[in-house]
């Protein structure tokens, strides 16, 4: 009996071992010694992207990964954005690597911020970075307005290609203050991070741009990598300063976690776009007008409603110039006007072209990844503009064409007596015999119009024969 016990004892130390095992070999703790999560910053950095971008470092902290990787390929973007991106870097307590990546990448004006505030920074061959000058929302020098500056230009060139030219930018007490704030900017993440600040404010003062091998050779970035594993490789064991502490990075072993933008983020990217905020203003101006030339038809006036909403949200991230807008506006209306007043295409031509120049001021600001596409300008104000003028057109006609239903239609409209009569009788009209009343002989089968009804009776007068009828429309 004892050896029965002692055998089931150790039949369950067996049982629990082998589960043990199991759990282990079915856990990623088993397979890797840790995660590296993954972003793709790519294309030009707007309100969507920093929101993807923090939510993946905030993600990385939550579950302690090992490290973070933002591929970049970007010409610029806006300041406040690019901003917040680099305030959630500096206080990620999971070291941030930068790579700009594939060869051919760029990681100019927003992306060099960002290359700078990383704890570390690789580059492919073949990549470059760098003019970072300021601009400002309507794509002057920051120096010619008030206005605060809200991105980067893109550009490239080196410090030795700069010349006054480029100096405008600081004439004005603005434009100092602008340049001064971008410059005191990059040089203190460049000193936070041990890199070249000199040349950080070169590539702000003087839009200097350096390939990769040219980065690594002045200290502006860390390593040349040709590949992701390279890029782990070579940084694996690297001390890295995270908050004021030392922090080792650990990428020996460790799982690639890929970190998704949500569907959210994917609609935003998309409406905040040029092209399709253009469309939606376009479309929300139509569906508002159409519905207040047909009160009741619903379905217009939902979708413009809904796309004026979605329009004002990408205006509100994008880097626009309201005199654009208003011009879009003023078109609209003068192709309205060539409809309600024809003045031989003087104003269905103007409103076009208020269209066309509209649409190219307003998103005419000068920053990388903002701008829009002239031949699409062009072809939309083209369809746009014809289907506004049919459209103008065509509700004109309708509202000059009177009553379709009911006494107002029968009203003016001309039928036959289907007899001889004098004071009262009958008359056929449209497909009907009704009973009829005339101060006039009327003779069978001639042709007499009605101008009054009194309840089930129609007041007629006889048409004289042959005469031709009285010019009403009877559209």
């Amino acid at each position: 009996m004892n050896v029965m016990i002692r055998n089931l004892q150790k039949l369950r130390s067996v049982l629990g071992v082998a589960l043990a095992v199991t759990l282990l070999a079915s856990s990623p703790l088993a397979l890797s010694d840790g995660t590296v999560v993954e972003m793709d910053l790519e294309g030009a950095l707007g309100v969507a992207t920093a929101e993807y971008i923090i939510g993946g470092i905030d993600h990385a902290n939550e579950i302690d990964a090992n490290a973070i990787i933002i591929l970049m390929d970007t010409p610029g973007g806006l300041m406040e954005p690019m901003r917040d991106i680099i305030q959630a870097i500096l206080a990620s307590e999971v070291p941030v690597i930068t790579y700009v990546s594939p060869g051919g990448a760029r990681a100019d004006s927003a992306g060099t911020f960002i290359v700078f505030a990383s704890h570390v920074a690789a580059m492919a061959p073949t990549t470059h970075l760098g003019a970072a000058s300021p601009v400002n929302l309507t794509g002057a020098d920051p120096g010619s307005s008030d206005d605060e500056p809200a991105s980067d230009e893109a550009g490239e060139g080196d410090s030795e290609a700069a010349d006054e030219e480029d100096e405008p930018v600081a004439d004005t007490a603005m434009g100092r203050k602008v340049m001064n704030d971008a410059i005191a900017y990059i040089r203190g993440l460049a000193e936070t991070q041990g890199r070249n600040a000199d040349w950080a404010e070169d590539a702000v003062r003087n839009a200097a741009t350096m390939t990769a091998t040219e980065a690594v050779e002045n200290n502006v970035v860390d390593l040349i990598a040709a590949d992701r594993d390279e890029l782990l490789s070579a940084i694996n064991g690297r001390e890295v300063m995270l908050n004021n502490e030392t922090h080792v990075v650990d990428t020996e072993g460790v799982v690639i976690e890929k970190f998704e933008r949500s569907w959210r983020l994917k609609v935003l990217d998309v409406i905040a776009s040029p092209e399709i905020a253009l469309l939606l203003v376009m479309i929300g101006i139509y569906g508002l007008w159409f519905e207040g030339y047909s009160p009741g038809a619903i379905v217009p006036g939902v979708v413009g409603v809904i796309c004026l909403l979605l329009a004002a949200y990408a205006l509100q991230v994008l880097p626009v110039n309201y005199a654009g807008l208003i011009l879009i506006v003023i078109g609209v209306i003068l192709i309205i006007a060539e409809a309600f007043a024809p003045s031989f295409g003087a104003l269905g031509l103007g409103g076009l072209a208020a269209l066309i120049f509209g649409s190219i001021m307003m998103f005419d600001s000068g920053i990388p990844g903002f701008g829009i596409s002239i031949s699409f300008v062009v072809g939309m104000a083209v369809v746009f503009g014809a289907f506004l003028l049919w459209l103008a057109s065509y509700l004109i006609r309708l509202q000059r064409r009177g009553a379709v239903s009911g006494a107002e239609r029968i009203l003016h409209t001309v039928g036959v007596a289907t007899e001889s009569f004098s004071g009262e009788g009958h008359v056929w009209l449209e497909g009907e015999s009704w009973a009829a009343r005339s101060s006039s002989p009327v003779a069978k089968d001639q042709e007499v119009r009605v101008h009054k009804i009194d309840g089930l009776v129609l007041e007629v007068e006889p048409l004289d024969s042959g005469a031709d009828e009285d010019p009403v429309d009877q559209e």
